[in-house]
């Protein structure tokens, strides 16, 4: 459909066959980016990865996470942190076993998550052991997501940007410089150990940034890496929290499929054994739990917005230069005409099935597709499938007392991404 927002023309593809013209046959005139005013907000905006145009250097910064963050190689190199932070995690939820106290699940999420990224940028935790600083993070990283998504004047009349009526700018702007100081700290703690020590590498993200900001000519310096960091942070740490999140509370809505996937993995990996990346592949029961979490909670509904290079004509329409074009993925998961039973969660739909979400399928694409599918998805897959497995498989969960699994709440929190608008709190307990 076509919407007139204001003085901007908005189109809204929301089938399959219309997101493989607009992300696949002409993908190349899509590859711009339409920017909310709240994101153009932030220090250097050209210098992230998600929002900037599909030129050279946008190709630049996706080829170095390509080649030095998201391959194959180096994912598996970095194994063991995540089989760490994952333990520190489980290691976490015992101590509230003892006390029968229940868990904030998202939030333990959001730290599990963001330790990862923290450590494969910089080699360091950001959140303590306790996770007690998780919630300052979480706060920042959502206050961005829902201020860049949220419905601003500036974004309908651009002509109103200077004015920003609604305060959207101000808001988020001071969430930005917060997270760039923190950036600032660990980057001049990183840059005075390399003067000290010219061999002082740690060979993480951090250090291929800095090196590619020493080369001559390259685009990249001090500043405009720090949007292509928080890119990374926000990418990484919300969206495989909010999905995590999202299954746990469909599981417990469902106790026979909790047990089912609880059963599937203590009958793969035994009682004593932990869960690891290298076990899932074993697992085509919690694959398909992620697969169906995926389809009915995409952790980015309606994907990131995109810009017409050009006039073209999509599925015998005309969509005129430099409109605004959104692909729903929320409601091409919920297609009638592909799913049975479409707002229902059913794991089983997948077992058996070659439908995959890494931009092949497109009445299945959580991820996008297309040049600009998500550089991180790698990553989001490994670790959301550890995560969840290490909690189904360490702990039998139980709802608070007198909350029933029908009375969970499952209301949506609309920003960029989608996160559940009441957090799911859940008792974990041990068996003997």
């Amino acid at each position: 459909m076509t919407l007139r927002l204001g003085s901007v023309t908005t189109i809204v593809a929301s089938s399959p066959e219309t997101a493989k013209e607009i992300l696949h046959k002409h993908d190349q005139t899509f590859s711009g980016r339409s920017v909310p005013d709240a994101v153009s907000a932030q220090p250097n905006p050209e210098g992230t990865l998600a929002w900037t145009p599909g030129d050279q250097r946008w190709r630049n910064r996706r080829r170095i996470c390509n080649t030095q963050m998201f391959n194959n190689q180096r994912l598996d190199s970095l194994q063991h942190l995540r089989h760490e932070k994952v333990g520190q995690l489980i290691a976490h939820i015992r101590k509230h076993c003892e006390l029968g106290r229940p868990v904030d699940i998202g939030q333990l999420a959001f730290a599990t998550s963001l330790n990862l990224v923290s450590n494969t940028i910089f080699s360091i935790d950001l959140v303590d052991q306790d996770f007690n600083s998780a919630q300052e993070f979480k706060d920042l990283v959502w206050r961005i997501m829902e201020d860049a998504g949220k419905p601003n004047l500036s974004d309908y009349f651009p002509i109103l940007r200077p004015f920003d009526l609604q305060g959207v700018r101000r808001h988020i702007l001071s969430s930005y410089r917060r997270m760039h100081e923190i950036f600032d700290d660990i980057i001049g703690t990183r840059l005075k150990a390399r003067a000290s020590d010219k061999m002082s590498r740690t060979g993480d993200f951090l250090d291929v940034l800095l090196d590619q900001c020493e080369e001559e000519g390259s685009d990249f310096n001090l500043q405009n890496i720090k949007p292509l960091i928080l890119d990374l942070f926000i990418a990484g740490s919300d969206t495989s929290a909010i999905t995590t999140e999202w299954a746990m509370a469909e599981l417990l809505r469902k106790p026979h499929v909790m047990h089912k996937a609880r059963n599937e993995l203590v009958e793969i990996i035994g009682t004593r054994q932990s869960v690891k990346e290298s076990d899932v592949d074993r697992l085509p029961y919690l694959q398909a739990v992620v697969k169906e979490t995926l389809r009915l909670h995409p952790a980015a509904p309606l994907l990131l917005p995109y810009k017409a290079q050009n006039e073209v004509e999509v599925c015998g329409f005309t969509i005129p230069k430099d409109s605004k074009v959104f692909v729903n993925g929320w409601a091409i998961g919920r297609d009638e005409r592909y799913w049975e039973d479409p707002f229902s969660f059913l794991p089983e739909r997948f077992l058996g099935s070659k439908l995959d979400f890494r931009g092949q399928d497109f009445e299945y694409i959580p991820f996008g597709a297309g040049r600009r599918i998500c550089t991180g998805l790698p990553l989001a897959v490994r670790m959301v499938h550890l995560m969840l497995a290490s909690l189904i498989h360490s702990f039998n969960w139980k709802l608070p007392i007198g909350t029933n699994p029908h009375d969970i709440d499952m209301t949506e929190q609309f920003g960029v991404t989608l996160k559940k608008a009441i957090p799911v709190h859940a008792i974990p307990v041990v068996e003997e």
